[in-house]
């Protein structure tokens, strides 16, 4: 597939492309260019409180790893219900 660059470095990712990999407007890429290529490799950017909250919640599960009183979960959509993360939303 052939793609031009355009006017302000602008390409245009092909249809089949973006339907198949389900990209949106608004996704974020971080551009690599290596050995003499480009690549577009897709980013999700967490806010930093985000990030400290989550690192919290690792500290914790940990301690109670340690301490024998770690919560059993048998579905991954309740271990993110209990960090406050909705995946419908995400």
């Amino acid at each position: 597939m052939l793609v031009e660059i355009r006017g302000r470095s602008q390409i245009t990712i092909p249809s089949e492309i973006v339907k198949k990999l389900g990209i949106k407007e608004g996704d974020q890429f971080e551009v690599i260019e290596k050995d003499g290529g480009i690549f577009l490799c897709p980013v999700v950017v967490y806010p930093k409180n985000e990030m400290i909250r989550i690192a919290k919640l690792i500290k914790e599960t940990e301690a109670e790893y340690k301490s024998g009183e770690m919560k059993a979960y048998d579905d991954i959509d309740k271990i993110f219900m209990d960090m406050g993360i909705n995946l419908d939303e995400v």
